[in-house]
């Protein structure tokens, strides 16, 4: 990958810096959580049975907790580490949603919390090929991220993608400890939402899917309760697509002036539901359906890919 800083019509090379040390790379990735992992900060340095946990933060959307560990060591396992806070979170419940209540002021209870949702993220400037390697497993609740600094004062966080496999952890592990962990943890796929709907829903859905990544460089996550699509780089979905029998639910985010709905199938989804702001939902429950559904879902991605 090539950067280049643009000064008009110039375009001048940025190069590489070596990296700060761990602690600046600590403080730089929490005061801009929201921006870079779209998570909310709980407290940092919490310690808890001989274990001290670099970034404690909230996931809104999912409901659940993250822990973030900063490496430039280049020696450890991302797997033994990262399942043992696992363990200790789970394990530890009540302090942990302590240490949330106490820190951010915003009252949560345990069956507010998500636990099946808990994850590890690992920020370093560079991990090694067996690193890389280690996380190549269906559903693996630890993510690799990796800082660049460059000049110009350019930072990149870039997450490292594990290959495409169908095997999980828990099936090729002796460890007990691994495995008692990864049936806590869930971490959820496309075959899970498949499976609520229904074989006309699901035709539906493989239409739509095939339509909306079309429409340019788009992301695909899956979630607790629906089929998100982003734009990379955004923490925005632009589309939302929930499962059921006998149709799909499909949700949009766009401004009221910026939608073109002549039939008026777009409804505000109300402001009481503690969602989004200008969020619309409608159904789909028939293949003549999807061309108009496909255009409200343009105008959605056009909206959020220009803001």
């Amino acid at each position: 990958m090539a950067l280049f800083a643009r000064q008009k019509n110039k375009l001048g090379s940025v190069s590489e810096k070596s990296a700060p040390i761990e602690r600046e790379i600590q403080q730089l990735t929490e005061a801009n959580l929201q921006e870079v992992f779209n998570l909310q900060f709980v407290s940092t340095e919490f310690a808890h049975n001989n274990l001290r946990i670099d970034s404690l933060c909230y996931d809104p959307e999912n409901k659940a907790f993250v822990i973030i560990e900063y490496k430039k060591d280049r020696s450890f396992s991302v797997i033994d580490q990262g399942f043992s806070y696992l363990a200790l979170m789970l394990n530890n419940k009540a302090e942990f949603l302590i240490e949330y209540n106490e820190k951010t002021h915003k009252p949560l209870r345990r069956e507010d919390i998500n636990w099946e949702q808990s994850r590890v993220i690992f920020v370093s400037p560079f991990f090694t090929p067996h690193q890389k390697a280690a996380i190549n497993f269906k559903n693996l609740p630890i993510e690799l991220w990796e800082i660049k600094f460059y000049s110009n004062d350019i930072v990149e966080y870039k997450q490292i993608e594990p290959l495409e496999t169908s095997e999980k952890i828990e099936t090729v592990t002796g460890s007990k400890f691994i495995k008692e962990v990864s049936k806590a943890v869930k971490t959820y796929d496309l075959e899970m939402h498949l499976k609520k709907g229904s074989d006309k829903t699901r035709g539906l859905f493989r239409n739509l899917q095939e339509r909306i990544l079309d429409l340019g460089e788009i992301t695909e996550k899956y979630l607790q309760l629906y089929v998100a699509y982003r734009i990379p780089d955004q923490k925005i979905n632009f589309v939302s697509i929930h499962f059921y029998r006998e149709k799909l639910e499909l949700y949009i985010l766009i401004e009221a002036d910026k939608i073109s709905d002549p039939r008026g199938v777009a409804k505000v989804v109300p402001e009481s539901y503690g969602w989004a702001k200008n969020l619309r939902r409608f159904d789909i429950r028939d293949e003549k359906e999807i061309p108009y559904a496909m255009e409200l879902i343009r105008q959605s991605y056009e909206f959020n890919k220009n803001r």
